[in-house]
């Protein structure tokens, strides 16, 4: 009987060939962010887990938000769960950074005409490219897979903010963020999605020297340094020396990539609308 078996290898080398020749890459999802592109080799790569770390209102939530929404307005399927917010406050915080409008303002009303211009806009960019929102439930990691699983349509990317947010015990809340990291790679390869989460860098010590959060500033007995595919990190100077450093201006650390260079890209943060800019690329 002939054999028509595909090897692995084959496969390989036929999707190495039709990207040689143009077609799209069928793992990689772009962030939007063109300067974190280029670094990690074009995107995120299903089968891999992101970290991305930072301090107390260094705006990690806001650019995993960001990310999700570019992922979202390029076409591809992706879900943000928030252990933080509603999902009527996630639209409006959506709404706000792709309206370039203050998230009070749409609170409370307060928009002239070229804000209620700029709100319209937004929500129909929004309306058919929107992220699937939703709030983690209680059950961690397995009930983030139950609700991954359950999606009308599957997700190429799943962002989790935060990491802390699937913790269930927190009397031994190092060994159970440990744990949290290991199940989340194991799920990100089960179902073939890219899972980006957010994490505080509970070791990081604002005293000394260089603030730019390391790999062992994470904590969670060393499992992003050791589990994670990539991790990125935030800085921003204005936070340490108001005044010192420039207004915006920010750092995202590429502290571990395994598949590709590690370095870091600069950012620009619009804190009055909690969005993220691209320095190197502005805004499309």
């Amino acid at each position: 009987m002939r054999r028509t078996d595909i090897s692995p290898l084959s496969r390989l080398m036929q999707r190495v060939d039709a990207v040689a020749d143009g077609a799209p890459t069928l793992d990689t999802i772009a962030t939007g962010f063109p300067s974190v592109d280029r670094i990690l080799g074009g995107g995120l790569r299903k089968g891999d887990l992101i970290v991305l770390g930072g301090e107390v209102g260094s705006g990690k939530s806001a650019l995993a938000l960001a990310i999700a929404i570019r992922i979202a307005q390029d076409g591809a399927p992706v879900a943000f769960y928030s252990g933080e917010m509603t999902v009527d406050r996630l639209l409006e915080r959506a709404l706000a950074v792709e309206g370039r409008v203050k998230v009070d303002d749409i609170r409370h009303g307060a928009l002239d005409d070229t804000k209620r211009a700029s709100i319209g806009a937004a929500a129909i960019k929004l309306r058919d490219n929107t992220p699937q929102f939703a709030t983690l439930r209680a059950g961690g990691v397995a009930a983030l897979k139950d609700d991954i699983r359950r999606s009308v349509t599957p997700p190429s990317v799943v962002l989790v903010d935060a990491l802390p947010a699937l913790v269930q015990n927190a009397r031994s809340l190092d060994e159970e963020l440990a744990d949290c990291v290991r199940q989340l790679k194991a799920l990100a390869l089960e179902l073939d999605v890219a899972i980006l989460v957010t994490s505080p860098v509970p070791a990081l010590d604002p005293s000394r020297r260089d603030r730019r959060p390391s790999l062992d500033d994470f904590g969670a007995l060393g499992s992003v340094k050791l589990h994670a595919d990539v991790v990125l990190a935030i800085f921003r100077e204005e936070m340490y020396d108001p005044g010192h450093g420039i207004e915006g201006a920010t750092e995202l650390l590429v502290r571990k990539n395994r598949n590709g260079a590690t370095g870091y890209v600069d950012l620009y943060f619009y804190q009055k609308w909690m969005r993220f800019e691209d320095m190197l690329d502005p805004d499309r």
